[in-house]
């Protein structure tokens, strides 16, 4: 297929993308930024982390964008109590029968909305985790594929520390993205205020449904991507490893414990796959690779002691980054 096929391809389908966001617009306002990252994890087909602190709209973005889809949603709060049984299902008893049935939980859906994930302790997010990495549960001694599309979103409180299970950093690597949700402009806070005091009931089109996303899907894996922009990819992610074979970046040897998995590199193309199909192109541009680069590699640098004495963030190792490691 040529660039021009693929091209006429990606317009065609991404015109219902202006739709969709008209129809998320309707109830949220502003959060451009989240809005765009939960349809490039939606069209990557990959799962998503919110960080923010209350009342940033997290619930009700996911919420809406799961309403625009015909598909089935969950929304599932993680307390210290929770068990995986809670989360996957367990086997009941038919008196009936005299058998064993297996009773499903709330993963059996195409979009889990997972609460405050580090509420819950290190059984139910490894539960949960297993479900995202192999796409199945086990219950009991039968296994069950979930639905397709499958897509956890997961929010998580960053200044309460007190009663929550931090999640380890291999568990954190599943996620495609890590967002960190921002508090809106003065503007946009008025309209949200006006829109929330009167306490209207916004209804939400219905856009899309799970056989049209998995169609875009591959149209997503098929946008162009050229061998320079590839090798930009892996300069970015090798830098995070082996950061003195790169002009200006030896002094970040002494600040990063562990450079970005090989998952950086598989979801930064996958992911800039999929912001260039937002943007209606069916080619991958270095500005691709720039705009959704921080929210997957933010989560995948482990820092030394020495770089949090100083103070010093996995925001201001992935700035620099971008800023030192020459664009295609």
């Amino acid at each position: 297929m040529t660039i021009e096929e693929i091209n006429q391809k990606v317009m065609a389908k991404s015109q219902i993308i202006d739709k969709l966001n008209e129809e998320i617009g309707k109830v949220i306002v502003g959060q451009k930024y989240m809005i765009k990252r939960l349809l490039v994890g939606l069209f990557a087909d990959g799962h998503i982390l919110l960080e923010g602190v209350p009342g940033l709209a997290k619930t009700l973005a996911v919420n809406t964008v799961a309403k625009t889809i015909q598909a089935s949603f969950k929304r599932i709060q993680f307390t210290p109590d929770l068990l995986p049984a809670d989360l996957i299902g367990t086997m009941i008893y038919n008196q009936k029968t005299t058998e064993f049935i297996p009773k499903k939980g709330p993963i059996f859906a195409n979009f889990i909305l997972a609460d405050e994930i580090n509420r819950a302790p290190a059984k139910v997010q490894s539960a949960l985790l297993e479900a995202m990495q192999e796409r199945q549960v086990t219950i009991g001694q039968e296994t069950y594929s979930l639905p397709k599309p499958f897509l956890v979103m997961a929010t998580q409180n960053p200044i309460e520390q007190e009663g929550t299970y931090p999640l380890p950093e291999a568990q954190v690597d599943r996620f495609m993205l890590k967002l960190l949700i921002e508090y809106p402009s003065r503007e946009e806070e008025n309209m949200i205020m006006e829109r929330m005091v009167r306490k209207d009931d916004i209804p939400v089109e219905t856009v899309l449904n799970p056989e049209m996303i998995l169609e875009m899907r591959e149209i997503v894996k098929d946008i162009y991507m050229e061998t320079k922009i590839k090798d930009y990819i892996l300069d970015i992610v090798f830098a995070t490893r082996e950061p003195k074979k790169y002009k200006n970046l030896g002094d970040l040897a002494d600040l990063i414990e562990y450079g970005s998995s090989p998952r950086a590199s598989i979801y930064l193309a996958q992911a800039a796959k999929a912001h260039a199909f937002l943007e209606h192109r069916g080619y991958v541009t270095p500005d691709d690779i720039k705009a959704i680069g921080k929210d997957v590699l933010r989560h995948r640098i482990i820092l030394t002691y020495e770089a949090e004495a100083e103070q010093i963030t996995q925001e201001d190792i992935v700035n620099r980054l971008f800023d030192e490691i020459e664009v295609p």
